[in-house]
């Protein structure tokens, strides 16, 4: 009996990444009639990527449709499940332990980076990691088919590499040498994932500049951005040869921006519902020859509308963020099913949408439907909500460790920007999740150790 705490107390990182996998393959083994697609012939997450790790499998061709080839989505999450099929074949229980390891990979990189950013309080980095490995929302996204898991480990280690870099001495070269070709190589599958990371990069740069200046800033960056861009190059060029114009990584980032930027963008959001769901008439009147052409139109029109209406800007950046920092699961409804006799006029202007509506059969609706899902929501807002009370209270807490830490505000920083000028929804918000929760984590042990000084302070008075 005694062997339990003890292995407890020596190894608590590792109880904490088999309570993670645990917990995913328990939540898959209770609810297989949502999540075992290979049964339901549903899939919950974006069943295109599984459209094109099929057809890469049968052809060797990456594309939608078989055998043609295309650049439309960012390939590295339909390449990683592709070589799951292939390694362990094709099924909800292949995918979520492919995800989970991926998590495990994630918690471990975050609590590596909690133990070099609070080295005299290692309890720190143990809180976020459990935190991270507890958290419903990411618990969640690994049981569907979403880039999300993949992201976050990628993310991470592109961090902790940061850290590495910055503690990196120049006299040892082969060290340093390895730990930029490793962040090269890490920047350039993040690009193939979600090319947004770009937008951590100068934020990196700023962090790396307040200890070594523009130039040792710039000595450590500049090598993994170039070797990243270079390993670009390969896909950079297969694109263009397919399209016969340079196409920097997908072609969904145009419409992506539409759809955070348009007339229905605010109507939509007040409504709680994503702005994926709006109709795309951005293109309605126009020739349209290519799917390029159709990308750069999207991006056009949103900065025309943008340019014609500036008075709009700060009301719709201001309700982006709270929507991207929302404590309830965002969107927080979703489309009703189509009813006979539909017939409403969109006026967006005028605050009135005419929202798609989802067949019957469309696997969104257990969103709204499921008791479970309707309990998990109301979990998510006081599990995220308290713990994004606790994290405004770390911060102020260690304020005058901003400068090491500045790492994690900026990366959070980062990714916000991206979302409030894009489109924002939980799922875009929860990869950063887990650094704030290092603050929590920082929260936590500061009032934990203010009860036990008042504890013992109250006893050796009464003593």
């Amino acid at each position: 009996m005694q062997a339990t705490p003890e292995l407890i107390r020596r190894h608590p990182l590792m109880i904490i990444v088999l309570l993670a996998i645990a917990l995913r393959l328990a939540a898959l083994l209770a609810l297989p009639e949502v999540f075992a697609f290979e049964r339901t012939g549903v899939i919950q997450g974006i069943g295109t990527h599984d459209v094109y790790a099929q057809n890469l499998l049968q052809t060797g061709v990456y594309g939608f449709e078989p055998g043609e080839p295309d650049g439309v989505l960012p390939p590295l999450y339909s390449v990683f499940l592709a070589a799951v099929y292939a390694v362990l074949s094709r099924g909800a229980l292949q995918l979520v332990v492919a995800q989970a390891l991926l998590d495990t990979a994630s918690i471990a990189l975050l609590y590596r980076i909690g133990r070099r950013l609070w080295p005299e309080e290692p309890r720190v980095a143990l809180i976020g990691a459990a935190l991270h490995a507890l958290y419903p929302y990411l618990l969640f996204q690994s049981l569907t088919m979403i880039d999300t898991s993949l992201y976050i480990s990628g993310m991470y280690l592109l961090l902790w590499l940061l850290l590495q870099l910055n503690d990196a001495s120049g006299r040892d070269r082969r060290h340093l040498a390895l730990l930029l070709t490793a962040g090269g190589v890490s920047l350039c599958l993040l690009l193939l994932l979600r090319p947004n990371i770009v937008v951590l990069l100068p934020f990196a740069g700023l962090w790396l500049a307040l200890r070594h200046g523009w130039r040792g800033s710039a000595l450590r960056l500049l090598p993994v951005i170039l070797l990243g861009m270079a390993l670009l190059l390969p896909w950079i060029a297969r694109s263009a040869g397919i399209y016969g114009q340079p196409v920097f990584i997908a072609l969904h980032g145009g419409r992506n921006f539409w759809q955070g930027n348009n007339p229905c963008t605010l109507p939509y959001l007040r409504a709680g519902y994503d702005t994926q769901w709006q109709h795309e008439n951005f293109a309605a009147g126009r020739e349209i020859t290519s799917l390029v052409q159709r990308d750069a139109l999207a991006m056009q029109v949103s900065l025309d509308w943008l340019r014609n209406n500036p008075a709009r800007i700060p009301e719709l950046l201001w309700t982006k963020f709270i929507v991207h920092w929302s404590v309830d699961i965002q969107p927080s409804r979703n489309p009703p099913v189509s009813t006979a006799g539909e017939n409403v006029v969109e006026e967006c202007e005028a605050g009135v949408i005419a929202i798609t509506t989802i067949g019957a059969d469309d696997p969104t609706r257990v969103y709204d439907e499921s008791a479970a899902a309707r309990l998990f929501r109301v979990v998510h807002r006081y599990a995220f909500g308290g713990l994004l009370l606790l994290a405004l209270a770390g911060l102020i807490i260690t304020r005058r460790r901003w400068r090491e830490l500045s790492l994690l505000w900026l990366a959070l920083l980062s990714m916000t920007l991206v979302y409030v000028v894009y489109h924002p929804g939980t799922r875009y918000r929860t990869p950063t999740d887990p650094l704030l929760f290092l603050f929590s984590a920082s929260a936590l042990l500061a009032i934990w150790c203010r009860w036990r000084a008042r504890r013992r302070s109250s006893s050796s008075h009464q003593g």
